[in-house]
């Protein structure tokens, strides 16, 4: 098949057939990264990139122009959301809402715990969540060390297309994940993590989705991550859930078509 073909294949978001997504991987810092995604290519691997500020979404929505295999997802990260003053986050917001129309979801957001003013990361985190439910986007959520405020803000605003991103809240924080019927993406250090595998035990596999958060946590605790290791999570969702491996993919593709249509 010509490459011209091929882009005529998986220029739509879904016409063609999806063996594995990773739907959280920073590709603007992994190097090599044309090799890289020639490889998910060649693999059927659809990759959604994650945006952290303005440089970084402008890098991500790029990409999407560059490579029809991946799908960008842009948004502010709690510590940048530190740097900006009130104008400059008003401006970004309004920047993720213009290209509402070249965006699969916005991500990556949260709160996390780690750094000061939280305060601020709350008020800038719900306006985001805000204009997720005004422009009908999953968003997809950080919440380090601070998964019960996130999940507390989250149904407040009864918003309803969540992907929490490598959640390492408690098994009563996971239940009401599953409560209020958003999903966990599980990363790849799934092969050895006890708390993911957890996560996957508890969870209907209606609601799980896959990531590699691509260049961090590797499946062999070496650096860098890619993409082309998200089989890795399949592998032991299949693994754990005593599924065939081709129908983790299938379930798991049609847990993506319906939060990100």
């Amino acid at each position: 098949m010509s490459c011209k073909q091929y882009k005529k294949v998986i220029n739509p978001l879904f016409t063609f057939i999806i063996m594995f997504i990773d739907v959280h991987a920073h590709l603007d810092i992994l190097k090599n990264l044309s090799d890289v995604i020639d490889n998910c290519k060649k693999k059927n691997i659809l990759i959604v990139s994650q945006g952290v500020n303005l440089k970084t979404n402008k890098v991500v929505l790029k990409l999407t122009e560059k490579y029809d295999s991946v799908k960008a997802a842009i948004g502010l990260y709690p510590d940048e959301i530190l740097k900006l003053n009130d104008g400059e986050i008003e401006e970004e917001i309004k920047f993720i809402e213009k290209n509402k129309e070249n965006i699969v979801a916005i991500g990556e957001i949260g709160l996390d715990d780690s750094y000061s003013d939280m305060e601020k990361q709350k008020e800038v985190f719900e306006k985001l969540v805000k204009l997720a439910i005004k422009i009908n986007k999953p968003i997809i959520v950080h919440s380090r060390k601070a998964e019960l405020e996130v999940i507390e803000i989250l149904e407040s605003l009864k918003c309803k297309k969540v992907i929490m991103h490598c959640f390492s809240g408690n098994k009563k924080l996971v239940e009401r994940i599953i409560k209020n019927k958003w999903s966990l993406s599980i990363p790849t250090n799934v092969k050895y993590s006890l708390q993911f595998q957890e996560d996957v035990f508890l969870c209907p596999i209606e609601q799980l989705l896959c990531e590699t958060d691509s260049p961090f946590l590797s499946p062999d605790k070496k650096f860098p991550n890619t993409p082309e290791n998200v089989i890795e999570s399949y592998k032991k969702i299949a693994e754990i859930k005593k599924l065939k491996l081709d129908k983790v993919e299938r379930i798991i593709e049609e847990n993506y078509k319906r939060l990100f249509k």
